[in-house]
């Protein structure tokens, strides 16, 4: 019986899984002359960027968000805010998309062993957290100017990380 129960437990500590959520910022207001200097680095979302934040929120509703991760932006915050808010009592956690910051964030978001994980980056900083949750390349660069709609999904089976892609929302407009 108590063999039984070691196997148990050993099995359950040994598959613990949660995943990771990735996504880019929704889409942010475009910048016109008399706005560039008002926001020029910190632009808040457009009209299509609140719905995709909102899109984003349903997809994710019933994933047992445990804890949600931006950046310091309008744009990021936003992106997350619409779940965040369905989330009480849970406060979004910022951090640094500086490149030196990387590695300890990583450190940070692989130490979660309970609850799936929500983060919002940037177009230059998503591969770059994807390929060092999953330990190898999967995405080759920088999200494209005009790429919103990916939803990348890094699953922790045990010790390996398992990669999935899939697209949410209105697809994203090209050309930009």
């Amino acid at each position: 019986m108590k063999y039984c129960l070691w196997v148990v437990i050993l099995v359950t500590v040994g598959c613990s899984s949660n995943r990771y959520f990735i996504v880019r910022h929704a889409e942010k207001i475009i910048m016109t002359k008399d706005s560039a200097n008002m926001m020029a680095n910190n632009p808040p979302l457009s009209e299509a960027g609140k719905e995709r934040a909102f899109v984003l929120r349903d997809e994710l509703k019933g994933k047992h968000i445990g804890y949600i991760f931006s950046t310091n932006t309008l744009r990021t915050i936003s992106t997350v805010q619409p779940l965040n808010e369905l989330k009480k009592n849970r406060q979004i956690q910022l951090y640094s998309p500086a490149k030196d910051s990387l590695l300890p964030f990583i450190n940070r978001l692989k130490a979660i062993s309970k609850g799936n994980v929500l983060i919002a980056g940037h177009s230059n900083t998503v591969d770059d957290i994807v390929n060092a949750l999953c330990g190898e390349v999967k995405i080759p660069g920088d999200l494209k100017e005009s790429e919103y709609d990916k939803l990348f999904i890094v699953k922790r089976k045990g010790k390996k990380m398992v990669f999935e892609q899939k697209k949410y929302g209105h697809p994203s407009s090209s050309g930009k």
